[in-house]
């Protein structure tokens, strides 16, 4: 597709010094003009000229007038955040959650839709379509006011083509949903991997805020990372890095799905935490799982486990302190590794906290080399459930304002 095609304001992004100015006028929140020029180092005049046509654009605004050192009181810019909008969009293999939201990430809309049946990558596509259409109409805001779709995708992804290489539980491989979506909507499409994206999200919105190092884990069904190091988001040389489900972390561990015993999703993703459930009842530990899943104990799932393990059932905390060992092999790992200043937990498990979290610092003070690496910050996502629907809408907000997620492989 062209890029005359593509309408919004999202086209009056090209211009290098606008992106400049306007990313400066977002990370200070406000600021004059004179304080523009001396920041960025570029004349007052053009600094003067852009910001006009800014003003005209409508993506800033004179907000009040600032202090003076002497004549008159400047006036300061800020980014007319509620002028302008962002979809986002969070696939996962059992739900797609949609956002609308500012160019602050403030949701105006939310929405969750589950997935009953196979999705084919026609009907996925139609499916976004439809209610992307029907979030407009019922937040009363034109096409021409989004400045673009952010998507954050299960599986592998082609974030340069914004196609999903493969998403297993999804059933389907190269879907061109980039190419769909900007033919339908005229509106640039940024499209990447769903932990990808929340370490995005994380970075601008949540926990890692200010941090150049950083890397997020999500556990759910499945397990993976996302890492953002000297400010860019890393992929590796063929998009694999962050697969830390498949880390080999228990000899005489359960089966992975990729065939392999002792991964670190078969150990902690949803599925590995009731089958080591399932075992410990099969050798007859007691518990009140199987009163509350009235005896149908293969019905068993995460949610049930930390409810029974927050009423002080011994075999579901046990079971989810376990699980906070084996993440805390995988993150001294992970130190070792990338030395990051801060590793972020989310997902469903995330919500196991006081569970998990002391169990993983223990293992880290263990076996850390130094007491740096002893300190590095573990803590868990801010943006919870959202974490990856707001890290679609940075995606295309960094796109908007700033080059500092550039790939690096």
């Amino acid at each position: 597709m062209k890029d005359e095609k593509i309408v919004g304001s999202f086209q009056l992004m090209k211009s290098l010094n606008k992106s400049l100015i306007l990313n400066t006028i977002r990370t200070h929140g406000s600021i004059s003009r004179s304080d523009i020029a001396k920041e960025t180092k570029l004349t007052p005049p053009t600094v003067t000229n852009i910001v006009n046509e800014l003003l005209e654009e409508g993506l800033v605004k004179e907000w009040q007038t600032g202090s003076s050192s002497g004549g008159r009181k400047p006036i300061l810019l800020k980014i007319n955040s509620s002028n302008f909008y962002v979809f986002g969009i969070d696939i996962s293999p059992r739900e797609i959650r949609f956002a609308i939201t500012d160019l602050n990430a403030q949701t105006l809309l939310y929405k969750t839709i589950t997935m009953k049946e196979e999705m084919t990558s026609s009907r996925l596509f139609q499916m976004i379509a439809k209610q992307l259409y029907i979030m407009m109409d019922e937040a009363c805001i034109e096409l021409k006011k989004f400045v673009g779709i952010g998507i954050g995708i299960h599986g592998r992804i082609d974030a340069d083509e914004g196609s999903s290489g493969f998403a297993p539980q999804l059933q389907h491989r190269n879907v061109p949903l980039k190419k769909e979506l900007e033919k339908e909507f005229r509106l640039p499409v940024k499209i990447e991997n769903d932990v990808r994206a929340m370490a995005i999200g994380e970075n601008w919105f949540g926990s890692g805020v200010g941090i150049s190092n950083l890397v997020c884990i999500k556990i759910s069904h499945g397990v993976g990372a996302g890492f953002i190091l000297n400010k860019k988001l890393f992929h590796g040389t063929n998009g694999l890095a962050g697969e830390i489900g498949h880390m080999f972390i228990e000899s005489s561990g359960l089966k992975c799905s990729c065939g392999n015993d002792g991964c670190l999703e078969a150990l902690v993703g949803s599925e590995g935490i009731k089958q080591r459930t399932l075992n410990k009842i099969s050798l007859g530990y007691k518990t009140k799982l199987i009163e509350r899943t009235n005896g149908m104990i293969e019905n068993v799932n995460g949610q049930l486990i930390y409810e029974a393990a927050l009423e002080g059932d011994l075999l579901a905390k046990d079971i989810l302190e376990e699980t906070g060992r084996y993440l805390g092999i995988a993150i001294m790992n992970i130190i070792y590794l990338f030395n990051p200043e801060r590793i972020i937990i989310g997902g469903g498990l995330a919500k196991a906290k006081n569970f998990i979290l002391t169990p993983i610092q223990e293992v880290v003070e263990q076996r850390a080399l130094t007491e740096q690496a002893k300190k590095t910050e573990i803590v868990l996502s801010k943006l919870g459930d959202q974490a990856t629907v707001i890290g679609a809408v940075a995606l295309v907000l960094n796109e908007m304002f700033s080059v500092q997620y550039e790939s690096v492989s």
